[in-house]
């Protein structure tokens, strides 16, 4: 009944899409991932996150729970603590597959709001100086299944609700859907798809007119209806792993693959159709306790500001993990691009499985 459900929907947002107006960019939030594994690994887990995180990277991991609950939180600061990120999920097994609630926010808190520090005399008052958030936040309900009972392939469905705020001055409101897959391949290969915001995820502004005019010099700012929508564009990550047994003690599980932009972009290979960028990561585990992990993603060709030159940033990651019966804590750190930044942004993040602590 719930993937009824879940296709219903799914129909229903493609019609209403296709007759919106697509911008290239939002929601970007929603990008970034959750659970420092996948973080460190540089995103490349399309085909191997197999637990409650997994609804950020590909869904269809959801399938590889396999008893009772697991529960997951994450928290993360980026620019030297001004951008604060957190992620609340809960997987349950159920009879037929797995569902799965996720909570994200982005937010940048207390902002100095200065406009209405200079009144009409040109006097600076500073108890007029007001504070304010700009937030994004979104719940994802999730759902993992065999299609007509086929083992070897798991697939998942996101609904997505998303509320951006900008304190007084605007709110949205938006939806949208992902899907994604998992196949089982011969010899231990795994090959994973996600398409993300399928049908397009659309966003509904409110502008707060008396609020915005302030800080626009005092001019009614009244825009299009058309420019009161956001619709973000699909995408498409693919990735291949595999686990290669050192000994009994030790394994290594790569993956790579790459994500594909329906838009230009500054990506190594662009087109006005897609954008392709390729990533890597590998996790290094001992006795599936202790966990070292490094990851590359986001290249992109520039041009450097002091020579004129192009060249080719990446972003590097890599982190650490260990797990204790069914409790797993990771730490990821990354930079926000090479050559262009010095900013590095810490992850951690907590995993509870129920299933184990019940097996043991």
């Amino acid at each position: 009944m719930m993937k009824k459900y879940f296709l219903l929907a799914f129909l229903l947002l493609f019609g209403l899409s296709q007759a919106q107006i697509i911008r290239k960019y939002s929601n970007e939030f929603l990008n970034i991932g959750a659970g420092a594994r996948g973080l460190a690994m540089g995103g490349a887990v399309l085909s191997s996150q197999d637990d409650v995180y997994s609804p950020m990277w590909n869904p269809a991991g959801l399938m590889s729970i396999e008893r009772d609950w697991q529960g997951a939180a994450m928290h993360a600061e980026y620019f030297e603590s001004i951008a604060k990120y957190d992620y609340l999920a809960y997987a349950k097994v159920l009879e037929e597959g797995v569902f799965g609630v996720s909570v994200v926010r982005l937010g940048v808190d207390n902002i100095l709001n200065t406009t209405q520090m200079i009144d009409a005399e040109g006097n600076i008052d500073y108890d007029k100086i007001t504070k304010f958030s700009q937030s994004d936040y979104a719940a994802i309900l999730s759902y993992a299944f065999h299609p007509a009972g086929n083992t070897k392939l798991d697939v998942g469905v996101n609904a997505k609700i998303v509320y951006r705020n900008v304190g007084k001055f605007a709110s949205g409101y938006g939806f949208g859907f992902d899907i994604g897959a998992i196949y089982k391949g011969d010899n231990g290969w795994k090959f994973g798809g996600m398409l993300r915001d399928a049908t397009t995820t659309v966003n509904f502004w409110s502008i707060n007119q008396k609020e915005l005019s302030t800080v626009v010099n005092g001019e009614e700012f009244n825009p299009a209806p058309k420019d009161k929508m956001e619709l973000t564009m699909p995408k498409l990550n693919l990735g291949a792993s595999k686990v290669f047994e050192i000994n009994s003690s030790v394994y290594v599980l790569p993956e790579a693959g790459i994500n594909v932009d329906f838009a230009k972009t500054a990506a190594l290979v662009s087109t006005d159709f897609a954008s392709i960028t390729p990533y890597a990561g590998a996790e290094l585990g001992y006795q599936k306790m202790i966990f070292v992990r490094l990851g590359i993603n986001r290249f992109q060709s520039i041009t450097d500001i002091e020579d004129l030159k192009r060249k080719v940033s990446f972003q590097p990651s890599a982190g650490l993990g260990i797990r204790y019966r069914g409790l797993t804590l990771d730490y990821a750190i990354t930079n926000s691009g090479i050559g262009g930044s010095n900013f590095y942004s810490n992850f951690f993040s907590l995993k509870l499985d129920m299933g184990e602590f019940r097996n043991d």
